[in-house]
């Protein structure tokens, strides 16, 4: 009798999941046939997909992921149509785009902040947990495509991942090298332990015509003169062009 009640609890199940898989799979065919539908009429593939998702939002993925897989050549269109359809949907239409891997994260990225800038920190999150190890490229991107959110984006990054904080310092300096005095300083204030490590990875990091300011920076942030300027040197700074205003 148990092993009935086990078998039926089995079929059950079994047929469960395949009326599921039946019922994605003729979403799947609906969305594919609405798009290209759309296409034949002229009408693009970006107003397409923001039709739909303004009337069905919970779908995006599933949209998404129809449309790449119809269009991949026009991911660009798609992203902005989904995003401009309900903007708070940025965050669910990067993840599948990087899942779906149709074009480089960096432009995915670029691509996503540029439309919904008010979204630029979820972005950012979203991107660096799909490919953690690239956090400084991410960091660069992102304020790169949209300065004006640079200082919320690296406060928010610095908290979320303040291991990887040389490397969130790396991506804002290669971004907007002419804001590294107040990119160094706020780096300090929030670690202080790791001065030294600030200005040697700050100087490595940028050109050397910004050697002085670097270390004039850390002073004004609370490390010792000296040891500011013998991580500069750490970094590559020569001593020469760092001693002759102190």
């Amino acid at each position: 009798m148990s092993r009935l009640i086990v078998l039926l609890l089995l079929c059950g199940l079994s047929t469960g999941v395949f009326a599921k898989d039946i019922a994605q799979f003729k979403q799947q065919e609906l969305i594919a046939k609405l798009l290209s539908q759309q296409v034949k009429q002229q009408i693009s593939i970006k107003n397409s997909v923001s039709s739909i998702l303004t009337r069905y939002p919970e779908q995006v993925d599933l949209v998404l992921k129809v449309a790449l897989n119809l269009y991949p050549e026009q991911y660009k269109a798609i992203m902005i149509g989904a995003i401009q359809a309900e903007p708070v949907l940025a965050c669910d239409v990067i993840s599948t785009v990087l899942a779906e891997k149709v074009a480089d994260p960096a432009e995915v990225i670029a691509i996503a902040i540029e439309t919904e800038p008010a979204y630029a920190q979820e972005i950012v999150n979203i991107a660096i947990q799909n490919d953690p190890a690239n956090i400084e490229n991410i960091v660069r991107v992102a304020i790169q495509t949209e300065p004006v959110v640079s200082q919320a984006v690296l406060d928010n990054t610095f908290t979320h991942y303040p291991d990887s904080f040389l490397g969130i310092l790396t991506g804002a300096i290669k971004a907007v090298p002419d804001k590294i005095a107040k990119f160094v300083m706020d780096t300090i204030n929030l670690f202080p332990d790791n001065g030294e490590e600030v200005v040697t990875q700050a100087v490595h990091s940028s050109e050397a015509k910004h050697d002085q300011l670097i270390v004039d920076s850390a002073i004004k942030a609370g490390l010792n003169q000296n040891s500011a300027i013998d991580a500069a040197i750490a970094g590559g700074a020569k001593l020469e062009k760092l001693t002759k205003n102190h």
